[in-house]
């Protein structure tokens, strides 16, 4: 959303072996191999993380989440437009799964593309219409009948927490205490006082005066929350579901989830009981209209928090609420362990889901996205930094979204504010990068003109971007890496370099490892039945997976990932 926040069975198994992960040594000078059979100094339990239920399409996609503003101008105007996307699917997915010049994703996420007044399109005014920036409901469908051709699909980004300002509905709303639309808004004839609820230290208003009244808008008074307590909107709302499902969309992701329906000041501001039922009634029209529809949610929170939004999973299988949430926390800890050079976060963090998380639902793992430092700026573009987080990303269990230019090592633009994390995408070094023959909306992040391209990275075998295409089609070669579940070897206590945990579905297993620090490891020996490994992926000068009396072990270089599938 515009505004950053402040920031299965699922199981867990206490099991009595001992699993050696992450000692090594060299150049980085960390602690010397640990000698076969020995015990770890800190031990913890094995984790085990059970396959998604369910057999939807989204369960083991891969997500590319898209500004569309920033993707690439088709007219000049110096504004990227769907045209413009249009021209560029073929990079994302070409549909031919037998060439490896295309990322390989198999689904889009666009960011606002209804119309409305600003950059970014969060303060909605028209549900019904695109924006003319972008272009045309024919532009729309042709995108979708193009992505689809190439098997992908494409979801919208659907903003219904709040609208904007120059909305008719609030503009009626506004006009009058007696307008028929009145409540489709939260009105006061005094302001109520409460503050916004990210963060006891807020003192950023939430009512807003207009007409001789108040009325409420959590963000800011450009975007008036919708009251989502009336009927007759909720009717609305979801008659707007079925129109983009009809144009062609293959699903929503939702705006600030959390945050629908207000009941009080302080907590009565998010995750209300209200909020819950309200995602279980249009998550149950929008599966009626379209069975296979994903719905995600953006509910910025804790992992408990964010656990909740799944509902029941009694009599849909992976949850009847939301069926996937974006999971803020593990993000997090990815970028901490990665700065950090130690897993043993991240695995704490798997370890806090599998006893929170329903039994059989899909994690939505992210790096960062369009609110957030981008990847690479938190990373001061280290490259095996950003080799690993690639790596983590594309092997950890459910669907997965990459933030358009991540694969490329974009950083930040050189200003403070939330453009600069959507700047324009770098197809080549020229001054309009690719983008556009006109003048780009927003200036390139720095190093697009020396490195930071398409066109440098395309044929470069050691680019990020070809990690990225490569890493996809990995998982895409694997049922269990793909929508598998998941054994966690590595301690939640200590410092391990080395992140490793096997993925299994029916017979198959996968065993991931990934070095997170900056020596050489050697990791194992890990206890995974199977016979002859077999590769489907694995960095310069990963050692071979060999079998010992305790297991299975090998070596990695500094900021290296292997996996390998072991044949039955």
């Amino acid at each position: 959303m515009l505004v950053s926040r402040l920031r299965s069975s699922l199981v867990v198994l206490a099991l009595s072996s001992g699993l050696a992960c992450g000692s090594g040594s060299g150049s980085g000078g960390g602690p010397g191999p640990q000698p076969p059979g020995k015990t770890p100094e800190t031990q913890s339990p094995v984790v085990e993380i059970a396959p998604a239920a369910g057999s939807e399409w989204y369960r083991k996609a891969v997500f590319y989440e898209v500004f569309v503003r920033s993707f690439q101008d088709s007219d000049g105007d110096g504004n990227g437009d769907l045209k413009g996307l249009i021209s560029r699917l073929d990079y994302l997915n070409d549909g031919d799964p037998s060439t490896t010049q295309d990322l390989g994703v198999d689904a889009l996420w666009l960011m606002p593309v209804f119309d409305s007044p600003s950059y970014h399109g969060y303060d909605v005014v028209d549900y019904e219409r695109i924006n003319p920036d972008y272009g045309t409901l024919e532009d729309f469908e042709q995108l979708c009948a193009e992505a689809h051709r190439r098997g992908m699909r494409v979801i919208l980004d659907f903003v219904i927490n709040h609208s904007g300002t120059g909305h008719p509905w609030f503009v009626e709303s506004a006009s009058s205490r007696t307008s028929p639309k009145r409540d489709w808004y939260m009105w006061r004839d005094q302001d109520p006082g409460w503050k916004q609820p990210w963060s006891q230290f807020s003192n950023e208003p939430t009512w807003h005066s207009r007409n001789g009244a108040w009325y409420y808008g959590v963000f800011w008074g450009g975007m008036p929350d919708l009251n989502m307590q009336n009927p007759e909107l909720r009717a609305e709302v979801k008659r707007l579901a079925s129109l983009w499902i009809s144009r062609g969309a293959d699903g929503f992701r939702l705006d600030a989830a959390r945050y629908l329906i207000e009941t009080g000041a302080g907590g009565g501001q998010a995750d209300t009981p209200e909020t819950h039922a309200f995602w279980k009634e249009f998550a149950a029209h929008v599966r009626q209209e379209k069975p296979d529809a994903v719905i995600v949610g953006e509910d910025w929170s804790t992992t408990p928090v964010i656990a909740a939004y799944y509902g029941s999973t009694k009599d849909v299988p992976g949850g009847d609420e939301l069926p996937l949430n974006f999971n803020f926390p593990l993000s997090e800890q990815i970028l901490a362990s990665l700065n950090a050079g130690n897993s043993t976060s991240i695995a704490a963090k798997l370890t806090e889901m599998a006893s929170a998380y329903p039994a059989g639902v899909s994690d939505a793992p992210f790096l960062t996205n369009h609110d957030m430092v981008r990847v690479a700026t938190q990373l001061n573009a280290h490259s095996g930094k950003l080799a690993n987080a690639a790596a983590l990303l594309l092997t950890l269990p459910g669907a997965p979204f990459l933030y358009y230019g991540e694969e490329l090592g974009m950083t930040n633009g050189t200003t403070n504010n939330d453009e600069a994390k959507r700047t324009p995408m770098p197809w080549d070094g020229s001054g309009g990068g690719g983008f556009t023959s006109g003048s780009p909306w927003f200036n390139f992040s720095p190093g697009h003109a020396s490195g930071r391209n398409v066109a440098a990275q395309t044929d470069a075998a050691n680019s990020l971007l070809s990690r990225y295409r490569a890493l996809i089609r990995a998982r895409h070669a694997s049922e269990a890496l793909s929508r598998g579940g998941l054994k966690l070897f590595t301690s939640t206590k200590g410092v391990s370099a080395a992140l490793a945990f096997v993925r299994t579905l029916g017979d198959e297993r996968v065993l991931v490892v990934h070095n997170l620090s900056d020596y050489n490891v050697t990791a194992g020996p890990f206890s995974i039945p199977g016979g002859t490994p077999e590769v489907l992926f694995a960095d310069t000068n990963v050692g071979t997976l060999s079998a010992t009396a305790s297991g299975w072990q090998t070596t990695l270089p500094a900021r290296a990932t292997g996996i390998w599938r072991l044949k039955p």
